[in-house]
């Protein structure tokens, strides 16, 4: 009887290693199954022009999206700068100093805001900077994504300060260490490379929304001076070289998916990098 029992079990557990090999190999199949149809249909445009160049009116080949890529990091960099901070601080006061009840409907606030469509956040971000300005922007669209960028840090933030041991805390405190001193000058350096880590999943999170940017940033043929004109962005550019009817234009699109998915893709991989390697992860 026990030799039948072991037997069924080491069956179980072959087959479930088996299903599990499987799936796993699936989903990265996906993966490289993705980057590898991108750079097949992109590959013919993925040159020095595509990153230095602007791109050539209607009708002429060649050209690149130069103007997009730098459109891009500015929208981004507009996101991080409202975003992180909002998100931050918000997530230090419900890990460490909110109350039970006032946190519990932070946290379902913050789950709702996160659950929000992303072209209803750009209708938002249309209605609080766009009209009053009359004009899209570089800025409104740094907006709409810095909303979306919001919820993800405060819950991100949270995680990974309540990670850190109360020893930490109470050590701190008993040598004299304020609430606040304790906070910042322990808490959150020990926490910082999964708090950075965090950020750069954010980051890459919002980096290929373009929903928010339609309403925003809008898009733009030629160089965006300032952070108070229309500017062109990859996800757009994507967007409108894709039902172009022009192949050209088709396959500029196909290079810029696969620039953003690699560029998506390597934040990645350099946050999982940081959150194991770095002298403040979490991880013992």
């Amino acid at each position: 009887m026990t030799d039948k029992v072991s037997v069924k079990r080491k069956a179980i557990n072959i087959i479930m290693l088996t299903l599990s090999g499987l799936c796993t190999l699936f989903v990265i199949s996906v993966l490289f199954f993705i980057l590898g149809y991108l750079l097949y249909h992109g590959a013919k445009s993925l040159n020095l022009d595509f990153f230095t160049k602007l791109p050539k009116p209607a009708g002429e080949p060649g050209g690149g999206m130069a103007n997009a890529i730098v459109g891009s990091g500015k929208v981004l960099l507009v996101a991080t700068l409202l975003g992180v901070p909002i998100g931050f601080l918000a997530g230090v006061y419900l890990a460490e100093y909110s109350g039970r009840t006032f946190a519990f409907l932070l946290r379902y606030t913050v789950d709702l805001l996160n659950g929000v469509p992303s072209i209803v956040i750009g209708i938002v971000a249309y209605g609080l900077v766009v009209r009053p300005m009359k004009q899209f922007s570089t800025l409104a669209g740094g907006v709409a994504l810095g909303i979306m960028m919001i919820p993800i840090a405060v819950r991100t933030t949270e995680e990974f300060l309540r990670a850190i041991p109360n020893s930490m805390r109470e050590g701190a405190m008993a040598l004299g260490a304020t609430k606040a001193q304790t906070i910042f000058s322990v808490v959150i350096p020990a926490a910082i490379a999964g708090l950075t880590s965090g950020m750069m999943l954010n980051l890459a999170r919002v980096a290929g929304e373009t929903a928010p940017l339609l309403f925003t940033a809008l898009g733009n043929m030629f160089w965006s001076h300032g952070w108070l004109h229309p500017t062109s962005t990859l996800p757009v550019m994507i967007y409108n070289y894709a039902i172009s009817p022009e192949e050209d234009l088709h396959q500029q699109a196909w290079a810029a998916g696969f620039v953003l998915l690699t560029l998506v893709l390597a934040i990645n991989v350099t946050a999982r990098l940081v959150i194991g390697k770095g002298p403040g992860s979490t991880r013992r």
